[in-house]
């Protein structure tokens, strides 16, 4: 079943100021001098059979822990790095840059940054998500946690209540000396290069406009354009182009929140790359999904307990270019879960899912458990 963006739009329609701000945004508005803060995720993940019984062993894993470190150098100047592990033993750094003020609501960044795509791209602090993991469509489609370096304009327009977001950037690695770093399964996640010594053959665009002028509501829409990058200077068969586009939104008011996100990507060239590199890239990546949710201790407790679903569905062989689409990379996941917050940045999590794809009729369930902090 495929809920495209009509489908997504006429189900916000029928849902009021919401600005989200992540944690680089904390330091951004922090006072001068150096600013601490930091996030981590501790996850339980457990595989089930048709009666609800764990049927292989579990995983139970301090999935990310997160140091962010500012320093506010006067009223215009900031840098804001993020210091990241990842299962204990990976360090990434996910974020670096030097933001400076050229005037009031308008500010320029250089160094390493979030691509703008989608909502948990940039808002992916444990708490401020329904459910244990992040969303597929985040990992797969736009790829979460992106993040490139170049530099960028961020700006505010207060009586048109519109956040913006321009940047170029390096592009994603889709070929590595001889080897594909993009997939039919994972599409473009393998080809992040993190800022570690980052491959440049040409220069991409990014950018995102929000709008947070309706009570409670966030709307976005997220564009990136260009080429992948190529250890191969001389081989055009070895890159890829990419057009990606997004659109969402977020509601929360009350004891009713709901969120939703549609992701598509188009390639060029990936008969050329897959036949050069013996790799399954599809031509046009599409991922989507709907989140609603209800705070049950709404007007009876601070502590708030949301009961949520979600439904998405992801397709890195939405087309393919020169041979058949493999229906297993066309996946979809039903989430059901509470989470039970101790205040805006501590939280307890768990939920149940329902994983299928087109290739087969069973679907596969899984439980997880999961903690959530964020300060």
């Amino acid at each position: 079943m495929k809920l495209h963006i009509y489908v997504l739009a006429l189900s916000f329609l029928a849902l009021p100021t919401l600005k989200a701000q992540n944690s680089s945004e904390n330091i951004l508005g922090g006072k001068e001098g150096l600013i601490i803060g930091g996030y981590g995720q501790i996850d339980g993940n457990f595989n089930l059979d048709n009666d609800n019984k764990m049927n292989s062993n579990g995983k139970l894993d301090v999935h990310r822990l997160v140091t962010f470190l500012g320093y506010k150098f006067n009223d215009k100047a900031t840098f804001v790095s993020e210091l990241e592990y990842e299962h204990v033993v990976e360090l990434y750094v996910e974020q670096a840059f030097l933001d400076y003020k050229i005037k009031d609501n308008m500010s320029v960044q250089a160094g390493l940054m979030l691509i703008p795509m989608g909502i948990q791209n940039l808002y992916h602090e444990p708490p401020t998500f329904n459910g244990v993991e992040r969303t597929n469509v985040d990992k797969y489609i736009v790829p979460t946690t992106w993040r490139e370096i170049g530099v960028g304009l961020n700006g505010r327009l207060d009586e048109q209540s519109i956040n913006y977001q321009l940047m170029v950037v390096n592009g994603p690695l889709g070929y590595e000396e001889g080897s594909a770093n993009f997939s039919g399964k994972k599409g473009l996640r393998g080809g992040r290069q993190k800022g570690a010594e980052a491959t440049v053959t040409d220069f991409d665009f990014a950018g995102r406009l929000s709008y947070f002028g309706m009570l409670g509501w966030n709307f976005g829409a997220s564009f990136y354009k260009g080429n992948s990058e190529t250890t191969d200077f001389e081989a055009d068969s070895t890159q890829v182009g990419l057009t990606m586009m997004g659109v969402d939104a977020r509601y929360n008011n009350g004891p009713f929140q709901a969120r939703g996100q549609y992701i598509l990507a188009n390639l060029e060239n990936t008969a050329e790359y897959n036949a050069k590199t013996g790799a399954d890239l599809g031509s046009k990546l599409l991922g989507y999904y709907l989140e609603a949710g209800y705070n049950v201790l709404d007007g009876k407790s601070e502590n708030e307990l949301i009961v949520f679903g979600r439904y998405e569905n992801y397709n890195t062989h939405e087309e393919t270019d020169g041979f058949d689409a493999n229906a297993a990379y066309d996946r979809t996941d039903k989430t059901f879960g509470l989470m039970y917050k101790l205040n805006k940045g501590a939280a307890f999590k768990a939920d149940y899912q329902l994983k299928s794809n087109e290739s087969s009729v069973e679907e596969t369930k899984h439980l997880n458990l999961g903690v959530a902090v964020w300060f």
